[in-house]
């Protein structure tokens, strides 16, 4: 790969809605384009607009002709200025055939002309989605950085005013580091009148939705199967989604809130009214609202037409399969649903890949279709001309609770599976020889008390300059500040001891919360389905007595604030090779600063859980591919290329029942296994970001 074909790759996350031979990287950079790449509209102009583009440049890429021209025609159905949706059946068949194309570009320099070619004339969310999965997968792309979602559609994420008061502060002041931040409202959905308001530093924070996104790019439901069919994709989708579920529930306990009601009638009225005040990138309109207590119908639409009633007839042929232990594909071959491959069959089920699902026709579509009602809810059959609300748009679904309704939903069609298998008995949660003495987590200042930890809001900053479009092109990056809850960093500190030879472990961290709202005691199976997964990392015992010190920045779910709220650009890229590779691919993983729940300002008890399962059960043989460097938070994203790196089942030990009648009872049965009373204590006040 050469310097320019990295950097013609990295401008195209850049500007999206602006014609490819506009200036890119802060007024510098210029993609010069054969005359055949112009549009219809500029083939007439092109050495007029060439000229104008390139002057004053620091560096012009010259983009080489196609061997072969593509025909686009396909891509049609979605028009220029439409939204584009993943959950949307036609939509999907357009990006999987589009991704097909870019991964068949037969070397790097086709590819970045291919992609060039493209990019003007196709829907600029599908291309963005499309070209970000090819450069996700391509073996020749592995050094290009994907630039976050939020700063290449900013307008996704963010409370539109700031738009009008970046551009004004870009225009009249030319120097960049002269400019002021522009201020994004913490609370602007709506006001305290509505509890759900209570949850909206979760629901609508930006690292959460970018989060949402990049998972859906490295796990999408189709494309060549090289691209969709990844180990154990559809157990991934189960426990991802069921740890955000379970981190709501605690976030709602925080708020003296009571746990989702699941949204399992779809007949009935929807109390929870949402109104996103945010803009699509693509046709400047606003997202739809819902109504309070709107009602479900169906849905009858040129791009999609979907009936209540075929929901519900997969939900019921999903609950029957279950109920027997086994589904049937189209020949009516019985494929048993057991508890090593089970989870994994009815995830590709339900978030259905015609090519993963077992039998696609018969099981159907249950999780998208479900999004799909919901988000036309306002306007089923397009008599008013309306797009689909933020649950049709993996970028926004995150935002509206009711989300987490829905998925609350799918995932007690999950759990209905799990409470199917038998509890772990003590053969598969035992580590014969090793005892957990002590679990302490600790901030790391001085005179502060084990086992308290701190949430606090931050004030932090992310570049909008690159998403953009038509704005001031020179002079860098314009800023715009928000607020977000954050943690104090702590450290575990775990004393463990080895009554064996040497050996190696797996150390599984989860904390639990221990009452509800109404600071009701929770039973053990209440406790196992909100679990929250904190870490999980290999150990070395050597025989004898072991301290293991982990920091919480380490942490196998979560991904920094600086992978998420990247700047764009190579001044801002780290030099070390090992730093600079996570910085580029690691776009995947629960934003750091949600790590931990809110708590409260009395402090909010919960049980840490530590346990030390055998790594000689736990490992996994890998394929002799390159080493992943985004590895750090394989629990929610796996790892690029490889095989998901624990044997266990995703959530293992909470992932199904356990043999004892209370958490307390659970560590006193087994040796390899301790929990502690954590406290966290949520402080009001905002802090600026060092």
């Amino acid at each position: 790969m050469t310097n320019t074909d990295l950097k013609a790759l990295e401008l195209l996350f850049q500007r999206p809605l602006e014609p490819a031979f506009t200036t890119r990287d802060s007024g510098k950079t210029v993609l010069e384009l054969p005359d055949s790449f112009y549009t219809d509209r500029y083939r007439n102009d092109t050495e007029e607009v060439g000229n104008r583009f390139s002057k004053d440049v620091d560096l012009k890429i010259p983009i080489q002709e196609l061997a072969n021209v593509p025909n686009l025609d396909f891509t049609n159905k979605i028009g220029l200025k439409n939204q584009f949706s993943l959950f949307n059946n036609r939509h999907r068949e357009i990006a999987s055939e589009l991704i097909t194309l870019f991964m068949g570009a037969p070397n790097l320099r086709q590819f970045v002309s291919l992609s060039v070619y493209t990019k003007d004339r196709v829907n600029p969310v599908l291309f963005q989605y499309a070209y970000a999965v090819a450069v996700a997968h391509r073996p020749d792309t592995r050094e290009v950085p994907i630039t976050n979602i939020s700063q290449v559609f900013p307008s996704n994420f963010v409370e539109p005013s700031a738009f009008r008061d970046a551009r004004q502060e870009a225009n009249v002041i030319g120097e960049s580091g002269a400019r002021v931040h522009v201020d994004i409202p913490q609370n602007y959905t709506a006001s305290d009148r509505e509890d759900e308001q209570r949850l909206a530093y979760f629901r609508e924070d930006i690292g959460v939705n970018s989060h949402h996104w990049h998972w859906h790019l490295v796990y999408p439901t189709t494309g060549p199967m090289e691209v969709v069919n990844k180990d154990r994709r559809g157990e991934l989708f189960y426990y991802m989604h069921h740890q955000i579920l379970a981190r709501y529930n605690v976030e709602r306990f925080c708020n003296n809130l009571k746990k989702v009601q699941p949204l399992n009638n779809l007949r009935a009225e929807i109390p929870e009214g949402y109104f996103p005040k945010i803009l699509s990138s693509v046709n400047n309109r606003t997202y739809p609202s819902r109504v309070t207590n709107q009602k479900l119908r169906d849905v009858d639409r040129q791009d999609g037409r979907v009936e209540i009633s075929d929901v519900e007839r997969w939900r019921d042929r999903v609950l029957a399969a279950i109920d027997q232990g086994y589904v049937e594909d189209t020949s009516g071959v019985r494929t048993p649903l057991d508890e090593v491959r089970g989870i994994d069959i009815l995830g590709n089920m339900i978030e259905a890949s015609p090519v993963l699902s077992i039998n696609y026709n018969f099981y159907g579509n249950l999780h998208n279709e479900g999004h799909n009602l919901i988000s036309f809810a306002h306007d089923p059959d397009y008599r008013h001309l309306e797009d689909f609300g933020v649950m049709g748009d993996v970028t926004t679904a995150m935002r509206d609770p009711i989300f987490y309704r829905w998925h609350g939903f799918i995932d007690t069609v999950f759990n209905k599976f799990k409470t199917h298998l038998n509890p772990y008995g003590a053969g598969e949660l035992n580590f014969d020889g090793v005892t957990v003495d002590y679990i302490e987590a600790k901030i790391g200042k001085s005179n502060t008390r084990a086992n308290t930890l701190l949430t606090y809001w931050q004030k932090s900053s992310a570049d909008l300059a690159a998403g953009l479009d038509f704005g001031p092109s020179a002079d860098g990056n314009i800023f715009a500040s928000f607020t977000h809850l954050q943690n104090a960093p702590f450290t575990y500190t775990f004393n463990v001891t080895n009554n064996g030879p040497r050996r190696t472990g797996t150390c599984r961290i989860f904390i639990c919360p221990k009452a509800d709202e109404r600071n009701q005691p929770l039973t053990l199976e209440e406790q196992r389905v909100m679990a929250i997964e904190m870490d999980k990392f290999t150990v070395d015992l050597v025989p004898g007595e072991n301290s293991i010190r982990r920091q919480s920045t380490e942490s196998s779910v979560a991904i920094p604030f600086e992978r998420s709220f990247r700047p764009v650009g190579a001044d801002y890229q780290p030099k070390a090779a090992d730093e600079l590779a996570r910085f580029r691919f690691c776009g995947c993983g629960w934003p750091q600063h949600l790590l931990l729940p809110k708590g409260n300002a009395q402090g909010m008890l919960f049980d840490l859980f530590v346990m030390i399962s055998d790594y000689s059960q736990d490992s996994v043989q890998q394929p002799k591919t390159p080493n992943d460097a985004c590895s750090t938070a394989y629990s929610f994203c796996g790892l690029k290329d490889k095989l998901y790196p624990d044997r266990r089942t995703m959530g293992y030990p909470f992932d199904r029942r356990l043999p004892n009648a209370s958490l307390s009872e659970l560590v006193g049965a087994f040796g390899n296994m301790a929990k502690t009373d954590l406290r966290i204590v949520f402080n009001d006040r905002v802090i600026d970001k060092a």
